[in-house]
């Protein structure tokens, strides 16, 4: 059996959970369970949730909206990676993760259980797992020390992340390269080197 089916039925069942990443542990919920997020971490309604994907074709498929070619250029520079990229996409999921907004932060993490829960759950709104305001877990036994009732993804132990957040790179639009610029502007610099971030 897939040793993240059971955390996928979980997830199913409308169940919030913890997992690895490449960066950070990963509290997450699929979106229309995303209220759960905000009121585990008790972190404010207006700090907008991530939506992770197994890939990049996951994530347009499940947004059903037209990619620029720069998004897509971009996320394959740095995905599978520690690169968050904040795109200008309404909808249903943002709605979900980011309410009120008009843009949704996106990632494919670098990390093989990780990507092989979500291709079974499709893509997931997650956040740090930690508490708002107290440092992030960087570990499956400090997640689990913070979020005792949630189910984890097994085996244990977790592949070790870098223990960093991700780079955060939000679009700016092509209107603004005006050839000394990037269309791209860096939000939180992050664990992503700059190659991977595309040198903005």
């Amino acid at each position: 059996m897939n040793a993240a089916a059971p955390l996928a039925r979980c997830l199913a069942a409308g169940e919030a959970v913890l997992f690895p990443t490449d960066t950070l542990p990963a509290l997450a919920a699929r979106p229309a369970s995303a209220a759960l997020l905000w009121c585990l971490k008790q972190r404010p309604a207006d700090k907008p949730l991530i939506l992770m994907g197994a890939d990049l074709s996951q994530l347009i498929d499940a947004l059903g909206v037209s990619w620029q070619q720069p998004w897509i250029e971009q996320a394959q520079r740095g995905w599978p990676g520690a690169v968050t990229l904040v795109l200008p996409i309404a909808g249903a999921l943002t709605n979900h993760l980011n309410p009120g907004g008009t843009t949704l932060g996106l990632r494919v993490p670098a990390c093989e259980p990780a990507r092989e829960l979500l291709r079974l759950s499709g893509p997931l709104a997650t956040t740090s797992a930690n508490r708002s305001g107290e440092p992030p877990a960087t570990t499956a036994a400090e997640a689990a020390r913070q979020f005792p009732t949630l189910s984890l993804l097994e085996p244990l132990p977790w592949p070790a992340g870098s223990g960093q957040a991700s780079t955060v790179l939000a679009w700016r639009g092509l209107e603004q390269d005006s050839g000394s610029g990037s269309a791209w502007t860096v939000l939180r610099p992050g664990a992503a080197a700059a190659s991977a971030a595309g040198g903005a």
